[in-house]
């Protein structure tokens, strides 16, 4: 069993850049693959980011591709999301969760909001 808690939301002007936690709890979490997810106002919750458990490979939705990055530390069980060059509609409250998701797993989301 994992539970997962976000951090780092937070308030940018259009090109800046955050960086959102996601700490685990649980002794399994290194044998998850990891997501990120975000949820705009009056939206369906989306794919962003993807990394296995070892790290050896990534994926992104072509929406954040080259701008977003996904890392993780397994001896912290923390998951990461490196943005930059932030865009408006990047506002969204964002979420980890395994990979493929679970709905066992959502956490309380950090908001992030881009003002243009």
């Amino acid at each position: 069993q994992v539970q997962l808690v976000e951090s780092g939301g937070g308030l940018v002007q259009a090109g800046g850049s955050l960086r959102l936690s996601c700490a685990a709890s649980g002794r399994s979490f290194s044998s998850y693959a990891m997501g990120w997810f975000r949820q705009a106002p009056g939206k369906e919750r989306e794919f962003v980011a993807g990394i296995t458990s070892s790290s050896r490979s990534t994926w992104y939705a072509d929406s954040v591709k080259g701008r977003f990055t996904i890392s993780r530390d397994n001896a912290k069980n923390t998951v990461y999301l490196q943005m930059n060059s932030l865009k408006p509609e990047d506002t969204a409250v964002y979420y980890c969760n395994t990979y493929p998701k679970s709905d066992d797993y959502w956490g309380q989301g950090t908001q992030v909001t881009v003002s243009s």
